[in-house]
Formats: structure tokens, C-alpha cells, sequence
């Protein structure tokens, strides 16, 4: 699996789910996660489904669309939490900058809502 192998070099864990139903079950029972690549591929399952609960989920988790475009014409792409990537030539490596730019807004969000609850501003670490 040539993503698996590229996003776990670029030091990402990466969880594997082979149908449309382990999707489901990893973002709503499983371990907690920071966002799911959905490649709209899955044997069992209408893409559109499982989308539509992935985006329902609270809370929220954001949601990279690895795909072709064209498969997707019929989403709204103006949807908080939801981003495309489209297949082609250099996909993985826009793939890798749009979950880095994910995870680096996610941390930033979690850490002025500690802000905000403790009442202290958090410096960065400089280890």
C-alpha cells in the first residue's frame, strides 16, 4: 500500500480499514483519531453514506477525501471538516501538506480551548 507506506515515513500512525463498515466502526468505537483519509474505494458501502456519517460524527473529525474528482461531483465541498485531494501525478505529496495543515490547525484550535478553560496562556516547548 503505497499511501500507508508513504504517510507512515512522514511519521504519521496510520490505521487501516478494508470496507466501508470498519470506517464507521474506527471513528466512532475504536482508538481516538485525528482525521481519516477516505479513498471512496470501499467494497460494501455507498461512499455517500459513509461520508455523510463521518461528517455527522461529534465530535467533529476532519475528513481528506483522497479521490477523482469527478467521482465526487455530486458533495458539497464547502462543508467544514471536509477536504478533496485529487488523484493524479503528485497526489501523495499534496496529500501529506494538506494533513500536516490539518493536524497543525487541530493542535492549534485544541490548545487555545485549554487556553481559554484554564485561564493561562500555554508557551510552546522548546525541547
Amino acid at each position: 500500500m503505497l499511501l500507508q507506506r508513504e504517510m507512515t515515513a512522514a511519521g504519521y500512525r496510520v490505521r487501516l480499514a478494508d470496507t466501508g463498515r470498519e470506517v464507521l466502526k474506527r471513528a466512532f468505537q475504536g482508538e481516538p483519531l485525528d482525521l481519516i483519509i477516505l479513498d471512496p474505494d470501499l467494497p460494501d458501502a455507498d461512499e455517500a453514506h459513509v461520508l455523510e456519517h463521518l461528517l455527522n460524527r461529534v465530535p467533529a473529525l476532519p475528513v481528506v477525501v483522497h479521490t477523482y474528482a469527478s467521482e465526487y461531483g455530486d458533495v458539497s465541498m464547502d462543508r467544514d471538516g471536509l477536504f478533496f485531494v485529487e488523484k493524479r501525478g503528485s497526489s501523495v505529496e499534496r496529500l501529506k501538506q494538506v494533513v500536516h495543515e490539518i493536524l497543525i490547525d487541530s493542535h492549534s484550535q485544541r490548545q487555545k480551548k485549554i487556553e481559554r478553560q484554564s485561564g493561562y496562556e500555554l508557551e510552546p516547548s522548546n525541547r
